[in-house]
């Protein structure tokens, strides 16, 4: 079973940065992807970054620029810098892991930006 610890979320004011973390546990041999989302109240889930297998990467167009998503395959943890936030940044997020066609959640860790 693999499971997914997130850490990192917080309260920052306008044009502040976080960095999310997730790291995975468990029986792991092969990650295809692994990304992360978000949800703000009232909406519906959303993409924010991907980051492949082979290292390539997708974001939101509304983070470009500003979220730089990463991986550390020796630890099986990928992160998220977050640097210039809005409030509109203000969601519960989630990490999200593909592997070998199976995905995984992380219990989802709150980011709040506002002054």
């Amino acid at each position: 079973q693999v499971q997914l610890v997130e850490s990192g979320g917080g309260l920052v004011q306008p044009g502040g940065s976080l960095r999310l973390s997730c790291a995975a546990s468990g029986s792991i041999f092969s990650i295809n992807r692994m990304g992360w989302y978000r949800q703000a109240p009232g909406k519906q889930r959303e993409l924010v970054a991907v980051i492949f297998s082979g290292g390539s990467t997708n974001y939101a167009d509304s983070v470009k620029g500003r979220f730089t998503i990463s991986r550390d395959n020796a630890k099986n943890t990928v992160y998220l810098q977050m640097n210039s936030l809005k409030p509109e940044d203000t969601a519960v997020y989630y990490c999200n892991f593909l592997v070998q066609l199976n995905s995984y959640w992380g219990q989802g860790t709150q980011v709040t930006v506002s002054s």
